[in-house]
């Protein structure tokens, strides 16, 4: 099975850049969005996406052109859950659910801190309640993919300059922590698990030409339950995509 998480940063938009055509070629089981920033009937050629044989599942933020999840896939979900149950990261269409039967598929847009005190305090709040949530859900969901985009670089190997980036949002001493403990708790790194090497980023910033210098951040993840090691058969980085400032990642699994 071959799933793709990609933060789009806005379905529109990247349509507009032929962001169907590479869907149809890369023909993937399962695509987990963030960043959606459109609800269903704002999506011009959403009627192709079931041309190509997707069942989809859009979980739109409340307020317009903002956040939002999505679940595209071949594989028709048992069941699928809208939100986390938490008003206000469900109002920002943060987290979607889809089970199938050999393991559920979360896509997750984490909340940004960049913007100021105000937000990051927000993620900090949302990294808190994450964690007790994504622990209550193993205890039903043993097997589960949590794909997206985390708004964290994870160790100094996942940004491009960690030194001047000390004090950036992202890269934050306490985001960090988060995410190794988060890991730690049951969770397999999916590339890392298989791609030890530096210089591998999933989003780089439109200023100063910094994606085509390789300048960027791993903020973007596939964590799986450790319990499906084993299943684990590929996980790549596909940064020759460009619809986004984000590129897609991509998980195989094999049973």
């Amino acid at each position: 099975m071959k799933i793709i998480s990609y933060n789009v940063n806005g379905i529109r938009a990247a349509i507009n850049k032929g962001w169907l055509d590479w869907l149809q070629a890369t023909n993937a089981d399962v695509v987990c969005l963030q960043e959606i920033k459109a609800t269903p009937d704002q999506i011009q050629d959403i009627h192709k996406l079931s041309e190509l044989g997707y069942h989809h599942f859009w979980y739109p933020a409340k307020k317009k052109g903002y956040s939002g999840t999505a679940i595209l896939t071949k594989h028709e979900p048992l069941h699928v859950e809208y939100g986390c149950g938490i008003e206000a990261y469900d109002d920002e269409g943060r987290v979607i659910r889809a089970d199938f039967e050999k393991f559920s598929v979360i896509s997750a847009y984490f909340p940004s801190g960049s913007s100021g005190d105000e937000r990051q305090h927000f993620k900090y709040q949302f990294l808190a309640d994450f964690e007790i949530y994504a622990a209550d859900l193993m205890n039903t969901y043993p097997n589960l993919l949590i794909c997206g985009d985390y708004n964290i670089c994870h160790r100094a190997i996942d940004i491009h300059n960690p030194k001047s980036n000390a004090n950036s949002s992202g890269f934050l001493p306490e985001e960090r922590e988060w995410m190794e403990r988060f890991i730690n708790s049951g969770f397999i790194d999916t590339f890392r698990h298989l791609n030890p090497d530096p210089h591998h980023y999933t989003w780089w910033s439109y200023r100063a030409g910094a994606r085509a210098k390789n300048l960027g951040w791993r903020i973007d993840y596939h964590l799986l339950s450790s319990t499906m090691v084993e299943n684990i058969k590929r996980a790549a980085i596909l940064p020759e995509a460009k619809h986004s400032d984000h590129c897609p990642i991509l998980l195989e699994l094999q049973w």
